[in-house]
């Protein structure tokens, strides 16, 4: 219908107005009916979050997006364009988006008036039909409504008492769109009641005029339950003009947040020579579910999904590095590559008074550990859980080697043949690995997960410094400064 460029060839064609609120649902209707994805991307939600945003759209409802950092909110409000005709016919011109057959606004009134079935028409497409706006302190009632505008009534030579000297704002100006506003309570009270009338009658008043605007508009709203139920700053009337109040949550468990990750990660394609085993994955997925429990954490803050993101676009490019540096042409993460992911953690959390005293760099470390110790315990036996006499010990010719003195030195940009040299001195380590299952390139993986694993049960401890890590027995004595030299 994009041909369409008049008003009188547009009542000739089989086009039907309706409010937005009818096009989304209508829209809806049909996906569902023909099985067709409504939000791809959006991954654990299915029987959820999803199901409540269809039936809101269904009810013709405003919706309210509840949830803590890091939960797709606004990206689950960002794919409601999907429900959106491709193209919408608008007066030539306007300002406000004035459908032809209901115009709201005093210029195309006139215009059609004036030119009638030769009104001219253009087509305003779907995604041009999303608004966006971060509510912060500094919002004022004239960037959301609008207000007198001085210098068009002095260009334009009009008394203010003229609708024509109008500058509309951001909310008159999304009429027939999906408008959201962004961290909700952050926006002043006073500014809030000015969302009242358009959210109930579903008109809105500038202040000086008689007019009222019979905007048509899919509101969309998202909050933070910390902002929302403590700092009380979403005025009472404000919520319960809001009709549905949709809460989101974390990922459910690793398997659904390993997909969430890779998915969102952008990682370069150049970048396809490092190889991250299913293992390593599963650790980065677990230091989030561990932050979101952890004492150092404030837990009403959260833990993002972007810790998770950054940490693997980190992971990968630590060891890009370290094959750089080698000269490698590919290669396979580590754990010790895990050094590398630390800025991820630090600037993703927010600590309590106890994460403050042992701070940031500290808390990562306890978050590594941690995650490795339970990703460690899915393989293999709990140490503290053998019984004397009644099973070999697993981890028994390990001890014994290092407890003959033995240590080992894993270097952070060591290269790939002596970090598998330095896995392989270590007796019985690879016997133990191979229980596991993984072969290949992936069993040094699992080597290294056994180090880690003993060193957070104490049966081994590590030294981390600048260039890596030196394993050791825990009770044997280190004087050497030599450990650490040159690769």
């Amino acid at each position: 219908m994009k041909e369409i460029t008049t008003l009188g060839a547009l009542k000739k064609s089989a086009y039907k107005s309706r409010s937005i609120k009818e096009e989304l649902r209508e829209n809806l209707i049909e996906k569902i009916q023909a099985k067709e994805p409504i939000f791809p991307g959006i991954v654990g939600f299915d029987d959820t979050v999803l199901p409540d945003v269809e039936r809101a759209v269904l009810s013709q409802h405003n919706m309210l997006f509840l949830g803590l950092r890091g939960q797709a909110k606004t990206k689950i409000a960002r794919l409601l364009v999907n429900l959106l005709d491709d193209f919408i016919p608008v007066v030539a011109g306007s300002e406000l988006n004035d459908d032809p057959f209901n115009p709201i606004s005093i210029y195309a009134q006139n215009i059609i008036a004036e030119k009638g079935d030769a009104t001219p028409i253009t087509w305003l497409a779907k995604e041009d039909r999303y608004v966006e706006k971060l509510a912060t302190p500094d919002v004022s009632i004239a960037d959301l409504v609008g207000d007198v505008d001085p210098i068009k009534a002095a260009s334009l030579k009009l008394p203010y008492s003229d609708q024509r000297v109008i500058h509309f704002g951001l909310i008159p100006r999304s009429h027939r769109c999906i408008f959201v506003i962004n961290e909700l309570p952050d926006l002043q009270a006073r500014i809030q009641v000015s969302l009242f009338n358009i959210l109930q009658e579903g008109d809105m008043q500038i202040r000086g005029f008689k007019l009222r605007l019979p905007l048509e508009i899919q509101f969309v709203f998202t909050a933070n339950p910390e902002d929302y139920t403590n700092r009380g700053s979403i005025i009472t009337p404000l919520k319960d003009r809001i009709s549905s109040q949709i809460l989101t949550h974390y990922p459910k468990n690793i398997e659904i947040a390993k997909t969430i990750t890779w998915q969102e990660a952008k990682v370069p394609k150049d970048q396809d020579k490092v190889h991250i085993p299913e293992l390593h994955r599963d650790v980065l997925e677990k230091i989030s579910f561990v932050a979101r429990e952890s004492e150092y954490i404030d837990e009403k803050s959260g833990v993002s999904a972007r810790l998770s993101i950054s940490a693997l676009e980190n992971l990968f490019s630590t060891a890009e590095r370290r094959m750089l540096l080698n000269k490698e042409k590919k290669t396979h993460t580590r754990l010790t590559d895990f050094w590398g992911i630390v800025p991820a953690i630090t600037g993703k959390v927010e600590l309590v008074y106890e994460g403050e005293q042992e701070g940031p760099y500290s808390v990562a470390l306890n978050l590594m550990g941690k995650a490795i110790k339970e990703e460690f315990l899915n393989y293999f036996p709990h140490p503290e859980n053998l019984k004397k006499g009644e099973q070999k010990d697993p981890y028994g010719t390990i001890r014994t080697w290092f407890g003959a003195g033995n240590t080992l030195d894993l270097m952070n940009d060591g290269s790939d043949t002596k970090f598998k040299k330095e896995l392989k001195k270590v007796a019985g380590l690879e016997k133990l690995a191979a229980t596991s299952g993984a072969k290949g390139d992936d069993l040094y993986g699992f080597m290294e997960l056994i180090l880690f694993g003993l060193t957070e049960f104490e049966i081994l401890t590590k030294d981390t410094l600048e260039k890596g890590m030196q394993f050791r027995d825990l009770l044997a004595d280190m004087f050497g400064d030599d450990v650490f030299g040159e690769n």
